[in-house]
């Protein structure tokens, strides 16, 4: 017994160690400065994760798994291997968004499983300073017909806290688009009112933390996805596209005919100050690198735009006429010809009209339905954005006609055959040199990095609905609060903003919330929506503030805030600063603003427009600020102000 024991425990610890080193059960990437992790492990013959800021959880156990049509990786796997961590450190410049000269910096591991066939698969989980991504990747070489036909992803946010989200649209002849509101504030784990679930993307704060859901890197061989409406205690998990979107054609689920093949990156951005959701550009880093080489052409800029005055404007030429002299006068680049220009009447058509714009130096954008049979709206031109021959044909036209781009509506559809559409549409245009604009269309996942011709997307409830829905101009108040903290944290956004005039469904946001949005919304094609005679009209210090905005800027911060009460963004162009803020709340405001974004030793000039004695009028002053300073602003109730810094 005394020589036979002390051998037998030497073996058993053997045991221990072999097998701790054969099967490791927990994987941990951290992010560059350490304070945000992604640990990866393994339970009960599954996988999950948890992500944690400074030790805290921030992200509850959740669910890892998929599963293909001849596969299933969701249980019973067993470890295969870890790869050496690996720094991902990258910069890139991008041609809009908020802000130019990024960079990608990560902490990136790899970790391969394998299921009861030896069929393997590899999580990639990145690690940044503002967050987290991961994706799932087949690395196996293989032809055949493979579906996804489940995945198991899930995002467990703690309950206590509260959550801005956006119900994903019905179908009905106009939607799909991401144009729902947002709850405000609403509890976690909440159900959908609508059964096709939640969108992308998803803020939520809760444990003194910000959390932000989307997917980036999205390159067509895969659909788009969003979140299911069913949340219980807090978990959320992927959903794709429902089967009648895009009149029922196409798979709903992802489908390849070969191996390797991946996934989008599932993107958790984290942060305990509201700025970093505000600020991140995690969702162009985490998608490929430009495909266009020579990007010199690629200008944005303002627009004018003559539907939402006068819907019926853009099949009549002495009207667009008069919108192309107003943009020629006030020095704005573009004007954008909306649905049904091929039906021009009233003393021209459109090639004379695009002759015209260019000796006022106007450039022309052109509206497109996106459809084929994946809808059934009858605005034109249709039928040439879908087919490859005949949509590379008409942008060689395009080009040869001078036109600087594109607008593209009413895809609604995630599915991924969709997807390809919207990626042909970029490539054809970029190969004729024309920049795109996507209306009634999925939410962006990092494409103006890879095509950087795509200057602005919709996918937002916008000023439109002044016309169509009743409750508009009450909800707009404060849900246009809560858009830069998600909808335009992830991409450029097309909200046509700064209507003065009142619509069938009048304002309650005042004109200098209005101008403001200009500012607080990023999008690298502004189109200024209402009649010229409405601008004319406007203050001589509105007017020249108005001319001068920018759209493309090389720094953003976000100054204050809080969803669904109030934001002020300021954004920098070469040295000049611009701050935007809007009330989304019927109380009057006094606020005192940081100015700690100036430069140190620099005295600025500020203009500064706020509301007037009224929710109709404007009110200017001048004064001189440096870095340490404070702003003081006042708002009206649903009110706003506008400020240049030089």
């Amino acid at each position: 017994m005394r020589t036979k024991t002390p051998f037998n425990l030497f073996l058993l610890a053997l045991a221990v160690v072999f097998s701790g080193c054969s099967k490791p059960k927990e994987w941990k990437v951290a992010s560059p400065d350490q304070k945000i992790s992604f640990k990866l492990y393994e339970k009960e013959s599954q996988i999950y994760y948890q992500v944690l800021l400074s030790e805290s959880v921030i992200i509850e156990e959740s669910p890892i798994g998929i599963e293909r049509n001849d596969a299933q990786f969701s249980s019973n796997l067993s470890f295969v291997s870890v790869g050496n961590q690996k720094l991902i450190d990258e910069k890139y410049t991008l041609v809009t968004g908020k802000q130019l000269e990024c960079n990608n910096n990560a902490n990136e591991l790899t970790v391969t499983f394998k299921n009861d066939q030896k069929a393997k698969i590899e999580l990639i989980l990145r690690a940044y300073n503002d967050g987290v991504a991961f994706k799932y990747r087949f690395p196996e070489t293989s032809a055949g017909n493979f579906e996804i036909t489940k995945e198991l992803t899930g995002f467990k946010i703690p309950e206590d806290g509260k959550a801005w989200i956006q119900p994903y649209d019905s179908i009905t002849k106009y939607s799909p688009g991401y144009e729902r509101n947002y709850t405000n504030g609403s509890g976690i784990g909440e159900t959908s009112p609508e059964s096709e679930g939640w969108c992308f993307a998803s803020l939520f704060e809760t444990k003194n933390t910000w959390i932000l859901l989307t997917e980036a890197g999205l390159d067509g061989t895969y659909c788009a996805s969003r979140l299911d409406g069913n949340a219980t205690g807090g978990l959320y998990t992927v959903k794709y596209p429902g089967e009648k979107e895009a009149m029922g054609i196409g798979s709903a689920n992802p489908t390849s005919n070969s191996l390797p093949w991946e996934t989008p990156w599932r993107v958790i951005v984290v942060g305990e100050k509201l700025a970093t959701i505000a600020e991140t550009t995690m969702i162009t880093g985490l998608s490929k690198p430009s495909e266009i080489s020579d990007i010199s052409w690629i200008k944005p800029g303002l627009a004018s735009w003559s539907w939402w005055a006068d819907p019926d404007s853009p099949k009549n030429y002495k009207s667009m006429v008069a919108f192309i002299d107003f943009a020629s006068e006030w020095g704005i680049p573009y004007f954008l010809v909306d649905a049904n220009w091929n039906m021009m009447e009233g003393g021209g058509n459109i090639d004379q009209l695009i002759e015209y714009a260019t000796k006022k130096n106007v450039g022309i954008w052109l509206w497109y339905n996106s459809g084929g049979p994946h809808n059934t709206v009858t605005e034109a031109p249709r039928d040439l954005m879908l087919d490859a021959d005949i949509r590379k044909a008409e942008f060689e036209k395009l080009h040869k006609m001078g036109v600087k781009g594109v607008k593209v509506d009413f895809f609604q559809s995630d599915k991924q055959h969709i997807i390809q559409q919207y990626l042909g549409i970029l490539k054809d245009a970029a190969d004729n040199q024309v920049m795109v604009n996507f209306h009634g269309c999925t939410l962006p996942r990092g494409w103006q990095r890879t095509w950087p011709n795509l200057v602005s997307m919709e996918s937002i409830v916008g000023e439109e609905c002044y016309m169509f829905r009743e409750t508009y101009p009450e909800t707009t108040v404060w849900h246009n609060t809560i858009q830069p903290f998600t909808r335009n944290a992830v991409g450029s956004m097309d909200y046509t903003p700064f209507g003065l005039s009142d619509k069938k469904y009048p304002h309650l946001t005042s004109s200098a919330n209005e101008l403001a949005l200009t500012i607080v919304f990023e999008s690298g094609v502004v189109h200024l929506v209402d009649f010229p005679n409405v601008y004319k009209a406007m203050p001589d210090f509105v007017q020249n503030f108005t001319k001068q905005l920018p759209t493309v800027w090389d720094e953003t911060k976000l100054v204050d805030g809080y969803p669904g009460k109030d934001v002020v963004m300021a954004r920098r162009s070469g040295e000049k600063w611009f701050m935007g803020g809007i009330n989304g709340e019927q109380i009057d405001k006094e606020m005192n603003l940081s100015l700690d974004f100036l430069t140190e030793g620099k005295t600025y000039q500020v203009k500064l427009i706020t509301d007037g004695a009224d929710n109709k009028s404007f009110a200017n002053n001048e004064i001189s600020v440096k870095k340490g300073d404070k702003l003081p602003v006042k708002m009206l109730p649903a009110g706003g102000f506008a400020a240049r810094f030089e």
